[in-house]
């Protein structure tokens, strides 16, 4: 198996938004599910997961609220909103179309 590999750009907004629209998650929690799903092929930065949640929230697609977390310490977790979900829906739709359009590209060629 090869190295972790880093997130292709512009995708890091649909993989947050995927992670929790489940449940709500801290940072970490987030970073460690990404990593899990993909079979520990994607990694998550925390100097770019942490910028991406900020931006995330000014946009009202993400909420945060403190809580304790399961070592008793007090974070921040993520939630998405109902204006999260629609972002979601639109961003599933695009990645759909844009990896069928590379799938496309990458068959023919």
């Amino acid at each position: 198996m090869g190295k972790p590999t880093d997130l292709v750009q512009g995708t890091l907004d649909l993989l947050i938004l995927k992670t929790i629209s489940l449940e709500p998650m801290n940072g970490w929690a987030i970073a460690k599910r990404i990593v899990q799903v993909s079979n520990n092929i994607l990694q998550v930065q925390q100097g770019s997961l942490y910028p991406a949640l900020h931006r995330l929230e000014h946009q009202g697609w993400i909420k945060a609220e403190w809580k304790d977390s399961e070592n008793k310490r007090r974070a921040k977790f993520y939630s998405l909103t109902a204006a999260g979900r629609k972002q979601l829906k639109s961003e599933l739709e695009n990645w759909q179309r844009l990896s069928g359009a590379i799938g496309l590209v990458i068959e023919s060629v």
